[in-house]
């Protein structure tokens, strides 16, 4: 399962992107809680990269965290996602980015729900739900 990369300029990206998805997938800022499209939606489908389409994360495993943001225990498919080491602002977290592209998604916790115990902490602009019908 090799992941074809995509590699574009800034300037690529900011002509895709509006002001705040380019902030947010590209500059690693992060949605205010409650406030995107998705913390809250309950439509199922399949969740994906807001920058190049590939599959991420399945209705199935989003979950209700409290947070204001969506939260899923798992990945779709594992290899779809990137860990970095984020030491930002005093804290030591695991950042997850698209792996295709290099988006930023938001970060894992290990505060979940069984059967992984994970919660992924996900930017609602970072995604676009593909609806099942």
């Amino acid at each position: 399962n090799l992941i074809h990369k995509i590699s574009k300029t800034d300037n690529e990206w900011k002509k895709e992107l509006t002001m705040q998805e380019y902030n947010i997938c590209r500059k690693k800022d992060t949605e205010r809680p409650f406030t995107g499209i998705y913390w809250d939606c309950k439509d199922e489908g399949i969740y994906r990269c807001k920058c190049c389409n590939i599959e991420l994360f399945s209705s199935e495993t989003k979950f209700e965290s409290g947070t204001g943001w969506p939260s899923f225990f798992k990945p779709i498919n594992d290899d779809n996602i990137e860990y970095i080491k984020d030491d930002s602002y005093g804290m030591l977290r695991t950042e997850v980015n698209c792996k295709k592209c290099g988006a930023h998604l938001g970060h894992v916790f290990d505060d979940g729900p069984k059967p992984t115990n994970s919660r992924y902490c996900i930017n609602s602009i970072s995604l676009h739900l593909d609806k099942l019908d």
